[in-house]
């Protein structure tokens, strides 16, 4: 039996606007990535590794940028939709872009369903009275909403959304700056006594710098989304090139920096916790510091809008890799229909049902579902950036070149990449949310396997993926 190509006719009325600009492209990234991890998690990765956690998001940044890097010299010489899923489909196996998008979507799904209980709980944090499932659908109506708008509308409003962001950091970056270095009227400036001050810059020892990186390297998640913007990037080799620079840039600055500021303005035992409070965050402990009224108000604030941009970005991102998937044969393929605007409107609703089942669950009151949630979105995750960095090291070796774009060091600085990946990994003999990862990650992937078997491999049509390519080559 033989297998039908889709018409040009068909794959046209499947492709996607071309209207974003380096600057959107790079903000949607920061806009994922720079997220509640920095204003309330933070404090976690405080208490595991003490001052030494400075260290910890360095080496997370090093490890990052490979993967950010990586992926920019790719996209750059193939934007195409689907991004490390398609590229990896080429590359390495249908089987391996088949699992990693299937993956990086139950990712984007899960996150998307999480950050909207956030903002939910940042709204009652104001107006107690709004139940968590009400704040939850009032949230989700928004982000759906920019979705369906053309991508060029949803670029501008998550630009606007990580502007904020950008400069909230970047102001407290300053302040902090001046009050550790200068201190205040009345208040000497502290200097970097608190890194040692308390038991030393490493008081928990130096294991703990590695042992921290199970949570810092999250942190970090959402550079995924440099690749899957590609497609509809105006420029893609100028845009990609800027973005996948810029971006990394930024966030191991504000990382960095961020942390270092905490932890020489606040003792680290104080600024340790599980962050789950607003007012129990290291950004307030700061803001109090320097006498901000309504410091708890202001972190608020931030992390409302840092939950939204980010669910605002994921349910993007989810909605253009189950449309990769359809337009490759591996999700249903009305999945791949697009409106006059050419927004993926059925990616979009079928990428919503995170937004549903956190509603639901918020409403019925069950407990402890978002842990496992979460812990197959650390695992996935992990996975996603290990292929992407095989990937690479596929496109390098069949001798492609990314252009004028190309990851210093190459293959092996991806190397590196995968052994910093395998040592995040690895924490899962000492931590036990790494446990409770691998527990659910594993039988995931089982089952996605299965699946493929049974089920995806039939379907698999390579002129769709070569038609992804094509469309691609004739954009760049």
């Amino acid at each position: 039996m033989t297998t039908q190509t889709p018409s040009s006719d068909e794959r046209a009325d499947g492709q996607l606007a071309r209207s974003l600009g380096h600057g959107q492209m790079a903000m949607i990234a920061m806009g994922s990535a720079l997220g509640t991890g920095l204003f309330l998690g933070s404090g976690e990765a405080i208490g595991i590794a003490g001052p030494a956690v400075i260290i910890s998001f360095a080496l997370g940044a090093m490890i990052a940028a490979t993967i950010a890097l990586a992926m920019g010299e790719m996209a750059s010489r193939h934007p195409v939709r689907g991004g490390f899923g398609t590229l990896a489909a080429r590359y390495l196996s249908p089987f391996w872009g088949y699992l990693s998008r299937w993956l990086y979507w139950i990712v984007t799904v899960c996150v998307t369903g999480a950050e909207l209980v956030a903002c939910a709980a940042y709204l009652a944090y104001w107006v107690p009275a709004v139940p968590i499932w009400a704040g939850i659908l009032l949230f989700a109506a928004l982000i759906i909403a920019i979705n369906l708008s053309s991508v060029g509308s949803f670029g501008v409003i998550e630009f606007f959304l990580s502007s904020i962001k950008v400069i909230a950091v970047f102001v407290f970056i300053l302040i902090g700056a001046v009050l550790v270095l200068f201190g205040m009227p009345g208040q000497e400036a502290p200097g970097f006594v608190e890194l040692t001050a308390d038991g030393g810059f490493a008081p928990m020892g130096w294991a703990a710098v590695w042992v921290a990186l199970s949570v810092v390297m999250f942190s970090f998640g959402g550079i995924e989304l440099l690749s899957i913007t590609a497609a509809e990037a105006k420029d893609p080799a100028r845009s990609i090139r800027t973005a996948a620079r810029t971006t990394i840039a930024r966030l191991a600055f504000f990382y960095v920096l961020c942390i270092g500021i905490v932890v020489c303005l606040v003792p680290w035992q104080q600024a340790a916790g599980t962050g789950e409070d607003v007012a129990t965050s290291p950004f307030v402990m700061v803001f109090d510091r320097i006498g901000i009224p309504g410091a708890a108000h202001i972190t608020n604030l931030l992390v409302l809008v840092a939950a939204l941009s980010a669910a605002n970005a994921n349910l993007y991102a989810g909605s253009r890799i189950l449309h990769s998937l359809a337009s490759d044969g591996l999700a249903p393929r009305f999945a791949a229909h697009v409106t006059a605007r050419r927004v993926p409107a059925v990616g979009i609703a079928l990428s919503s049902i995170g937004l549903i089942g956190a509603a639901l669950l918020a409403f019925s009151g069950v407990g402890g579902v978002f842990g496992y949630m979460m812990s197959l979105v650390v695992f996935s995750v992990i996975m996603v950036w290990a292929l992407i960095l095989a990937t690479y090291i596929a496109f390098r070796r069949r001798g492609e070149r990314g252009g004028t774009f190309r990851m210093p060091g190459g293959v092996v600085t991806a190397g590196f990449g995968l052994v910093g990946l395998a040592a995040v990994f690895a924490t899962v003999f000492v931590r036990p949310s790494m446990q409770v990862a691998a527990m659910v990650g594993i039988p995931a992937v089982i089952v996605a396997t299965v699946l493929y078997v049974v089920v995806g491999r039939r379907r698999i049509d390579p002129a769709d993926i070569d038609s992804a390519f094509e469309e691609a080559e004739s954009m760049r």
